[in-house]
């Protein structure tokens, strides 16, 4: 007996298992790396690193991703948590690859900074985020800013490519005409249309013919008679 595809329900499942492994990896090296950072940073100048194209800094972060909105801790608490929350509403609908490896990154650098604001002084939900990763001209991260800005980008591309969560892609036949409404199958606008049955029938046409040949030399034997 030949095999089929994956069950109804294993696609999902296999999708949310990917998910589940991005996200725990990037959750992860997120939190080593501030760990390391802090046990071997703090109270240390910088440290500058391939002629200063990658700079080791430790600072305290109070605002969103890369210091952006500093003094408005509990209010990116609120939205790494919100978008933690509409992930995992989301899973169940994953059919494709791509926007799980996607969600993962999204989901795990979320965590990553969420834990930091939860865990880590002044208070909880107030906690400053550990940045550490320094570029030339760019402010201070960490890799779980990278994970959400890895997502992003993909999720973008993603959604240029009309490739949606089910595994469907969005294409632009899909979109309707000028008037509002798609042209039928098997109309004249349509490319597949047919307007004269004949003419999409070669055989039929053949057919036809041969009939008409012999009705004619039907009708001429009866004249001569």
């Amino acid at each position: 007996m030949a095999q089929g595809g994956p069950g109804r329900g294993e696609l999902p499942r296999r999708r949310i298992g990917v998910l589940v492994a991005v996200a725990t990896l990037a959750l992860a090296a997120d939190a080593v790396t501030k760990v390391v950072a802090v046990a071997t940073l703090s109270g240390r100048d910088p440290v500058r690193l391939l002629g200063g194209l990658l700079t080791l800094r430790l600072t305290r972060n109070s605002g969103a991703a890369f210091s952006i909105g500093t003094g408005m801790t509990w209010i990116f608490t609120l939205i790494a948590a919100g978008v933690a929350v509409y992930i995992v509403m989301k899973a169940r609908e994953l059919r494709s690859l791509p926007w799980a490896v996607t969600l993962g990154l999204i989901l795990g650098g979320a965590l990553g900074n969420l834990a930091d604001r939860i865990l880590r002084a002044p208070a909880p939900l107030h906690g400053h985020v550990v940045d550490w990763i320094e570029l030339p001209n760019w402010p201070v991260f960490n890799l779980a800013d990278s994970s959400i800005v890895c997502g992003g980008v993909l999720a973008v591309w993603l959604a240029f490519r009309g490739l949606n969560l089910d595994g469907t892609r969005t294409t632009d036949e899909d979109a309707p005409d000028a008037d509002g409404s798609a042209a039928p199958s098997g109309s004249p606008e349509s490319p597949g249309g047919i307007v004269d049955g004949s003419d999409g029938d070669p055989d039929g046409r053949a057919a036809g013919a041969e009939r008409d040949s012999a009705t004619d030399r039907a009708s001429s034997g009866e004249d001569r008679r």
